[in-house]
């Protein structure tokens, strides 16, 4: 894919693989015990997936519990046919 590429990495707890489905759906976080630890209501990734599909992107997971996560958005460069 020719365009761009951005990674955001942080030093957190982690994320299971087998939660990552649930990642990019409304209102739904890791787990029960980070909404307790950490808040928020779960609508930042979902909004963030629309964007980059409306964008004709992509976005991946990877993570390691303990070591923390990160995502990579990939947008592809733009053309006539995406404006």
């Amino acid at each position: 894919m020719n365009g761009y590429v951005f990674s955001v990495k942080d030093s957190g707890i982690g994320i299971l693989e087998s939660r990552f489905e649930v990642l990019f759906k409304l209102f739904t976080q890791a787990a029960v015990s980070t909404t307790r630890l950490y808040g928020g209501t779960g609508l930042g990734l979902t909004i963030s997936k629309q964007f980059i599909s409306m964008m004709r992107g992509e976005i991946s997971v990877e993570s390691t519990l303990g070591k923390g996560t990160t995502f990579v958005t990939k947008l592809p460069a733009l053309t006539s046919k995406l404006c």
